[in-house]
């Protein structure tokens, strides 16, 4: 008597098209740019945006390769325990010429949008005014920062939190007697440092984005 054939399970191919099209507004692409140079037409990419429609992987790497990131951002998996960052374990970094240090709490999560550190802020900084595209959301850990924007100035004690827009005009300042610690979060990869698992420098540069 012949014995029954094994059962295969099914593998669900990766949903990735949520993260294209992000990537793509993100680069202020118009669907038909980001066909035409990926030798796609318009309506595939639209349904693989969908995930109505799976490309090769030939295909996916000419997408990746168009929008500027590599094709294992769409079909890495990260592992639960990559995730995970420990308070006295992260790696410290600063950029150059400057008296703020920094935390990583985000990870290297592939198709991730958000960036989180916590900001170690010495007593009398005072930061540039700045503006750029993103979203932002700070919550104060430890002493007292002053946020301006545009003209307007808000006063932050341990606990508070303010949420705004990158691209209004803003910058920060301590105002306590000590050390302050600010946790930020966004969309814009504004500020960077090795992420937890990368190599770890004690000092970087600014990149031009």
């Amino acid at each position: 008597m012949s014995q029954p054939m094994p059962k295969i399970d099914s593998v669900r191919p990766p949903a990735f098209g949520g993260r294209i099209r992000d990537l793509r507004r993100k680069a202020n692409m118009t669907l038909q740019t980001l066909a035409d140079q990926a030798g796609i037409s318009v309506g595939f990419l639209s349904q693989v945006e969908r995930d109505k429609a799976t490309p090769s992987l030939g295909t996916l790497a000419n997408i990746a390769a168009t929008l500027g990131v590599d094709v294992d951002i769409f079909i890495s998996t990260p592992k639960p325990a990559d995730s995970v960052t420990r308070q006295g374990e992260r790696p410290r970094f600063a950029l150059a010429d400057s008296s703020l240090s920094y935390e990583h709490i985000s990870t290297a999560l592939p198709g991730g949008t958000l960036s989180s550190l916590i900001i170690h802020i010495p007593a009398g900084y005072a930061s540039e005014v700045t503006a750029h595209v993103g979203e932002e959301l700070i919550i104060v850990l430890e002493g007292t920062v002053r946020q301006t924007l545009d003209e307007t100035h808000f006063v932050l004690h341990a606990g508070d939190s303010l949420h705004f827009m990158g691209d209004t005009p803003h910058a920060f300042e301590n105002v306590g007697d000590g050390p302050a610690k600010l946790l930020w979060t966004g969309t814009s990869p504004r500020l960077l440092g090795p992420k937890p698992g990368a190599q770890n420098n004690h000092e970087i540069h600014r990149r031009d984005q």
